[in-house]
């Protein structure tokens, strides 16, 4: 199983961007799909994770602003990003779970100017 994210970029703060992973390899059926974050000399956090049945949850920084979605049928997952301000600068993560395991993308870096 392979992940590829992209759609990371430079953004001036108050801007939008939308990123994309696609998950691809022998998938039967994707559990949860998720996005992390890392900025710079700080842990891995948890942005936006949707299930299988469309439920959603997001770290409280984001609430009202980003918007995770997937297509199943495509294997993909969405983060919709807005109103984004220079503390959402960081790599970002795309992960599924397939068969009680963690698979993780390669990073997207997004970097939101002041």
């Amino acid at each position: 199983v392979q992940l590829q994210a992209s759609g990371g970029g430079l953004v001036q703060s108050g801007g939008s961007l939308r990123l994309s992973c696609v998950a691809s390899g022998n998938i039967f059926s994707i559990g949860v799909m998720g996005w992390y974050r890392q900025a710079p000399g700080k842990r891995r956090e948890l942005v936006a994770t949707i299930t299988s049945g469309g439920s959603t949850n997001y770290v409280d920084s984001v609430k009202g602003r980003f918007t995770i979605s997937r297509d199943n049928a495509k294997k993909m997952v969405y983060l919709q990003m807005t109103i984004l301000n220079p503390d959402d600068t960081a790599v970002y993560y795309c992960t599924v779970g397939i068969s009680s395991r963690y698979y993780w993308g390669q990073g997207t870096l997004v970097t939101v100017s002041s």
